[in-house]
């Protein structure tokens, strides 16, 4: 069984769907991940519960 799950967002400085990889064994996850497209950093939020993905957003890091 592969805990990590592809799942597509969309970047929010150029708008192209992108793909990145969700570890569905950690119920919380924050970090920073560069878009594949624009190669601008991206904060991405994930909740999840139960197996699976119950919040998702990729925000402009500001940081």
């Amino acid at each position: 069984m592969s805990f990590l799950e592809p799942v597509p967002i969309q970047c929010p400085y150029c708008g192209e769907e992108i793909g990145i990889m969700v570890d569905m064994s950690c119920a919380r996850q924050d970090y920073i991940e560069d878009c594949q497209v624009c190669c601008k950093p991206m904060e991405i939020s994930v909740s999840v519960e139960n197996n699976e993905i119950v919040g998702l957003s990729a925000r402009p890091d500001n940081g």
